[in-house]
């Protein structure tokens, strides 16, 4: 995917402010609308104007877009990493995947996410809900076993007197519930944007993510590990001591067990009212020929096995 430089497009430097943006796109909007230009792929500098328009001219957005650009290297294929986007937050409802869906794969790959609009409060007088805020955040996977009490640390972002966009941050505690999984959002009432007149203050949404762990992978509610086994465990049975998210247990290894093979712990996945599974995915690991004993045993097992063909299944030619 390309990497698209929203100040390039609309001829702006990075320190442009929210007026000077403005104005760039009205001259630019002129200058390339189908109906009346004459330039040369008039419609495509106008589609790419307008989407440029729409991130820079939101605090929001550009504040997050700023963030991610400054972290991209010219030259490479662009891939927004993993939770490039945690600790922004947002108020309002976003680009739902239809609007996101009409502008570039880019645009979509970032703001594609949507969030709900304010809700009025019923009651006579003019009152409504502040509108309700949103972030993400990454949690390690031990405490969606365990649940934990957190402090986060946001970046709201806001235009200054200058008309520049700034950063407030500000900390938020809060208990991340057992069982919480990936893509479930955390509310925590009262915490989003004031209300106008007597309505209530919004509330803030933390949209969960795990952190890569560098020993489980998860899919959905299921928690996986590679599981490394000797030949000798594999091929005649063992019990061994494996560790899990929720501490340690004794596998049994069956005997005669091949490389892939999956051993699973029913209910040992993430917790809840109906919880997940936990899976061992063994992986057969070679002791190395690094000495003569050792390569003498190798040549011994070759002698013992020599009607052992791991490629018959391949074909007639093996």
């Amino acid at each position: 995917m390309e990497f698209k430089d929203y100040y390039k497009v609309m001829g702006l430097e990075r320190s442009a402010t929210q007026d000077e943006i403005k104005r760039a796109h009205r001259k630019l909007a002129r200058k390339y609308h189908p109906d009346v230009s004459k330039e040369a792929n008039a419609e495509a500098h106008f589609k790419e104007v307008g989407e440029a328009y729409e991130v820079l001219k939101d605090p929001e957005k550009r504040a997050a877009y700023d963030q991610l650009g400054a972290n991209w290297k010219g030259g490479q294929e662009f891939r927004p990493p993993p939770g490039w986007s945690d600790g922004f937050e947002s108020a309002g409802r976003g680009f739902d995947e239809r609007e996101a869906a009409e502008h570039s794969d880019f645009f979509e790959s970032l703001f594609s996410r949507g969030a709900g609009p304010a809700r009025p409060s019923r009651g006579a007088g003019f009152h409504m809900q502040g509108e309700d805020h949103h972030a993400s955040i990454q949690i390690d996977l031990e405490e969606a076993y365990h649940g934990a009490e957190r402090r986060v640390t946001l970046r709201l972002p806001q235009v200054d007197e200058q008309g520049h966009v700034v950063l407030r941050e500000h900390q938020i505690d809060f208990v991340i519930p057992k069982g919480v999984r990936a893509g479930q959002r955390i509310r925590l009432a009262g915490q989003g944007g004031p209300g106008m007149g007597q309505g209530p203050a919004g509330d803030l949404y933390l949209e969960v993510e795990f952190r890569p762990h560098a020993r489980y992978r998860v899919d959905k509610h299921d928690v996986y590990l590679d599981l490394p086994v000797a030949p000798w465990e594999a091929a005649l049975g063992a019990q061994i001591e494996v560790p899990t998210p929720s501490g340690l247990v004794e596998l049994t290894i069956p005997p005669g067990s091949v490389q892939g093979r999956k051993l699973r712990l029913r209910g040992r996945g993430i917790p809840s009212a109906t919880p997940g599974d936990f899976y061992f995915v063994l992986n057969i690991a070679l002791p190395p020929a690094d000495s003569e004993s050792a390569q003498t045993f190798y040549r011994g097992m070759a002698s013992q096995f020599k009607s052992f063909n791991p490629r018959v299944n391949l074909g007639e030619n093996t």
